[in-house]
Parts: structure tokens; C-alpha cells; sequence
């Protein structure tokens, strides 16, 4: 059986190209890219666009 080719993709972080195999902070190059994107969602300059239209009323409802 031939063995797989190596997969490089660069670092969402950084793009240095990155190998997969055997990577512990796959998608990120290395845990320094994987923690500074992790501060990003942290402190909201990442987010997810949500439904501009859902009520918020229902939050009350919770406490």
C-alpha cells in the first residue's frame, strides 16, 4: 500500500504552510497560533453572524 501524501495547508493564524499528520494543534501551526486565536474569540473580534431578527425578549424568561 502506498503511502498517503502529505497534506500542507497554511495556518488560519498565521499561513505559514502547516503539515497535518501528526500535527497536535491541527488546524494551527503551532499552540501560540492556536491560543492568539482562541484570545480572538474570547474578546469577540471573531463571531458568528446570528438571525438579526431573534427575539431577545426570551432571555428574561431564563433567570
Amino acid at each position: 500500500m502506498a503511502d498517503k501524501p502529505t497534506r500542507i495547508y497554511p495556518c488560519p493564524q498565521c499561513k505559514k504552510p502547516t503539515r497535518w499528520d501528526d500535527n497536535p494543534w491541527r488546524p494551527f501551526c503551532s499552540e501560540r497560533c492556536k491560543l492568539i486565536d482562541l484570545g480572538d474569540w474570547a474578546s469577540e473580534r471573531h463571531s458568528i453572524a446570528g438571525d438579526p431578527d431573534a427575539p431577545t425578549d426570551d432571555l428574561d424568561d431564563l433567570s
